[in-house]
């Protein structure tokens, strides 16, 4: 059995379209059980779920833009 991570990433947005495919992106990968925005201006996304962190976050640079990969942590 996969363990549940928590995954916190820094990505690029400048407008809602960009928040809104982002969550698209996110939520359409496979093994995320929830997913969140947190930090001031909403540029950290919270991913939780068994869920490859590099993978996303490459996602996420060809598809939104600039993304950095914050934490990785196990959901206990």
């Amino acid at each position: 059995m996969a363990m549940k991570q928590k995954i916190v990433l820094r990505v690029q947005m400048n407008c809602e379209k960009c928040r809104i495919k982002t969550l698209r992106v996110v939520s359409d990968a496979d093994g995320v059980s929830s997913v969140g925005f947190e930090g001031e201006n909403k540029q950290n996304v919270v991913v939780i779920g068994d869920v490859d962190a590099a993978g996303l976050a490459s996602r996420l640079r060809k598809k939104v833009g600039h993304t950095d990969i914050i934490s990785v942590a196990p959901v206990k």
